[in-house]
């Protein structure tokens, strides 16, 4: 196993281009820092540092070694930095993913209220893609996310809070949005179709796809974009229609119009978590969720707890 330390030196000589520098860098003598490097390279079995240059230059090994011990060390001061703030800080840490569409969904909402129930607890938040959700709560990153994508890990526990109904987005002026009854997936069929996320996949914007063709309809993708803002905002801007969770009805009506769908078309809001989590952060969360929902008239996951 490599000794943290001997990484320390090899990068330290590197960045400086010679082994004086890099001794003077570390405050040790010139010595015990060769025979450091030596002792590196014999571990590794090939020269790491190509000495008959001026100045010197790891050797091609060296440099696979430089870029993933740079990492390792970079990751080494993070963690160490998160463990003094915790250290010396009583507030307990409770970090939640989530994908851009669940913010009209009525999270913010339900993180007001566990802001306001939570006693102690530092809450941060970060956007992740529910894939990146999955990795970042079996890495300890987050504590919880909100995503879209059903994913299967042994790891993480979903919980599907409940299916969102999807609609149809269009341009004020387009011809389909004059009506007031729900368009079928044929009647979009010609129609330019804006899709989002452009990555990572699968996505939310698989599930769009996956319905037309359900039906036996091939959409026709005009643009991919980057996020659903950037894809409203296109709709907008009269350059296709899409196909969003209907709660992006009550953030955006002024320069859109919103159909209903004939067939049932649907996306569901998941909460997932560790398996074997039962941390207090987590249960008081999932009873802001039960409680919330009842009072919103949703129905109660059976896996949550009945709010009273």
């Amino acid at each position: 196993m490599m000794d943290l330390r001997l990484l320390r030196y090899y990068v330290a000589v590197a960045d400086a281009g010679s082994f004086n520098r890099a001794a003077e860098r570390l405050n040790i003598a010139q010595p015990p820092l060769s025979r450091a490097i030596q002792q590196l390279e014999a571990l590794v079995g090939a020269a790491l540092i190509d000495r008959s240059t001026r100045p010197v230059r790891p050797t091609p090994v060296g440099n696979l070694l430089y870029v993933q011990a740079r990492q390792m060390l970079a990751r080494m001061e993070d963690m160490e930095g998160m463990l003094k703030a915790a250290a010396v800080s009583e507030r307990r840490r409770f970090v939640i993913g989530f994908v851009a569409s669940t913010i009209y969904a009525r999270l913010p909402e339900l993180i007001r209220e566990f802001r306001q129930v939570a006693e102690n607890v530092e809450l941060i938040l970060v956007e992740h893609s529910t894939l990146d959700q999955i990795a970042a709560l079996k890495e300890g990153k987050i504590d919880v996310g909100f995503g879209r994508i059903r994913f299967d890990d042994p790891a993480v526990r979903r919980v599907i809070l409940r299916e969102e109904r999807l609609i149809v987005a269009l341009p004020m002026g387009h011809p389909l949005a004059a009506g007031s009854g729900p368009l079928s997936l044929q009647d979009l069929a010609d129609e330019p179709q804006i899709l989002y996320p452009r990555s990572p996949r699968p996505s939310y914007a698989d599930q769009v796809l996956s319905l037309f063709r359900d039906h036996a309809v091939e959409p026709r993708i005009a643009h991919e974009a980057r996020e659903l803002q950037i894809a409203i905002g296109l709709v907008a801007a009269e350059e296709g229609i899409a196909i969003v969770p209907e709660s992006v009805r009550f953030a955006r009506s002024h320069d859109l119009v919103f159909r209903e769908i004939r067939e049932k078309a649907t996306s569901p809001i998941i909460m997932s978590h560790r398996l074997q989590d039962s941390s207090p952060e987590l249960v008081l969360m999932r009873e802001v969720i039960s409680r919330k929902y009842g009072e919103w008239g949703y129905e109660t996951p059976s896996a949550l707890p009945r709010g009273g």
